[in-house]
């Protein structure tokens, strides 16, 4: 592992990225201790110490921004939702999107500006309600009123743009998707906190057994190295399917003829399904928590939050889902076909054009269908263990989250991999 950070830093390009990943992610880090003004500090820690439940997920994905109320307490939520309802649009529904959809990298640019300000709007809605919400329970802002409401939003607002801007700056001139990354680096910020619930739990709590406190801990143990062995198997599953070409001249020369084959992963979406489907399942219960003593805002609390029987359900159905979507939205097979055509490629037995479509296609809802439920498990059984276990409600993200970090580390990884390489370095992985 030292001779590849080493080889890593010989690479200039590669070492310029890296250190400018980190960098960004100082800044982020910085920005969450960064209060927004007119807000009670001490309503904030009262409130902190009762944290569970769904604010305690958004917290984890904000890096603990949420309980500091500090500029990044939306996070990039607003940017993930945003994108979601873009690319939902984009499936037959507003015909100027397909078609930008269809124009590569001008119209990728042109629905990425769409993004953009669907965030602003989304963002400065729930800014507005995080700040009457938080303060109609807890009293925290100070002398409140419409006025002091529309600076706290907008202060909001411009942090999760911030947060979506320097999202972008990464995936650009960093490593890695930048917003998995933002992500990623607001569960490991979280870590220690989550590691210091489960020991209070485990070994200070009242009436506690050590015999059964060490027996919990090694399961827990168990269950994270399962996942993040589950995780690196499932993303490195690879199906190749064998492409053969066919000769043909070209003047005096002779191209073609080789054997090679299309490697369809066996999870091409990643954790972008897992976040997706988050970011959707905490929307209806975020609102409806500003509400609570509301019948119907009581019933969405206590049914549609992921860790109930009906919001489990809904929340593997949306991964299932989103993982389809997304695998699709990656690798069109009416595209590969047509490709694969043009260039005198054909799969053995296959008929080149709508049969090849058609094969791949099958392949594919067969491949994603072991991906996406592996997905949906790895996020669901750790909210048995945990209850189970009798650790915090705050603690049953754990699960996902580390799914979240495995994902994005691996994916992160793969890049620097290929960067060395490029330029004939050994890199993580041994072949």
């Amino acid at each position: 592992m030292f001779r590849t950070i080493s080889n890593i830093m010989k690479v200039e390009d590669l070492r310029k990225k890296i250190l400018f990943t980190l960098l960004i992610l100082i800044v982020f880090r910085i920005g969450n201790f960064i209060p927004v003004p007119n807000i009670d500090v001490d309503a904030l820690k009262r409130f902190g110490e009762a944290q569970e439940g769904i604010f305690g997920l958004i917290n984890t994905f904000s890096g603990g921004a949420l309980f500091n109320f500090s500029i990044f307490a939306m996070g990039i939520m607003p940017y993930i939702t945003a994108s979601i309802i873009v690319q939902l649009l984009t499936m037959d529904v507003i015909p100027k999107f397909v078609q930008w959809a269809k124009e590569g990298e001008a119209g990728k640019r042109k629905l990425a500006q769409v993004t953009r300000y669907g965030t602003i709007i989304l963002g400065l809605i729930q800014a507005y309600g995080l700040s009457i919400g938080f303060n109609t329970q807890y009293s925290m802002v100070i002398n409140p009123s419409f006025m002091i409401y529309t600076i706290i939003a907008i202060v909001l607002t411009a942090g999760t743009a911030f947060l979506m801007w320097i999202g972008e700056q990464i995936t650009e001139k960093g490593i890695g998707n930048g917003i998995s990354i933002i992500i990623f680096a607001g569960i490991v910020a979280g870590i220690p906190g989550m590691s210091k619930q489960i020991y209070t739990s485990l070994f200070v709590a009242e009436d506690v057994t050590i015999f059964l406190s060490v027996l919990k801990l090694i399961l827990i143990l168990l269950s994270v190295l399962l996942i993040v062995v589950g995780v690196i198997f499932v993303q490195q599953g690879v199906r190749k399917i064998p492409v053969q070409y066919a000769k043909r001249v070209v003047g005096r020369k002779m191209y073609g003829g080789q054997s090679t084959h299309i490697p369809l992963k066996v999870n091409a979406a990643g954790v972008i399904p897992v976040i997706f489907a988050l970011s959707l399942i905490i929307f209806p219960t975020t609102i409806a928590s500003f509400f609570q003593g509301n019948g119907a805002a009581d019933w969405i609390l206590n049914n549609l939050y992921y860790d109930q029987p009906l919001g489990m359900f809904l929340y593997v159905v949306l991964i299932i889902g989103f993982t389809y979507f997304y695998t699709f939205v990656q690798i069109n097979p009416v595209q590969m076909a047509d490709q694969m055509k043009k260039n005198g490629g054909y799969i053995p037995g296959i008929r080149p054009g709508k049969t090849t479509a058609a094969y791949i296609t099958k392949l594919m809802t067969r491949i994603t269908l072991s991906g996406a439920i592996f997905l949906a498990l790895i996020s669901i059984l750790p909210v048995f263990f945990i209850k189970l276990a009798g650790l915090p409600s705050s603690v049953t993200i754990g699960g996902t989250s580390l799914l979240i970090v495995v994902g994005v580390g691996l994916e992160t990884m793969k890049q620097v991999e290929s960067q060395l390489i490029k330029r004939h370095y050994k890199g993580f992985i041994n072949k």
